[in-house]
């Protein structure tokens, strides 16, 4: 039953930040909601991972955790100086 109410709780996150990123004003902060919504994504995962004691899911959040690094720092680079 709280692993229902963590799992809610985290999805809430995630909307807020995905609203946040719709409605930022300047790119900056719509780069860093969806940074911030990939970060809490991940955690749903290991979470998840967690409460099905699998761990193909903490692989998966691993994987999905440096390309989203990789995409960052692509994201950071197009904005401070407009090339990658």
């Amino acid at each position: 039953m709280i692993e229902t109410i963590y799992l809610v709780i985290i999805g809430i996150g995630v909307i807020f930040c995905f609203l946040r990123m719709l409605k930022g004003p300047t790119a900056p902060d719509r780069a860093v909601a969806l940074d911030t919504a990939v970060t809490v994504t991940t955690a749903l995962l290991v979470f998840i991972g967690f409460i099905f004691h699998r761990h193909v899911y903490l692989d998966v959040s691993l994987v999905y955790a440096v390309l989203t690094f990789v995409g960052s720092v692509a994201i950071a680079r197009y904005l401070e100086g407009g090339t990658l």
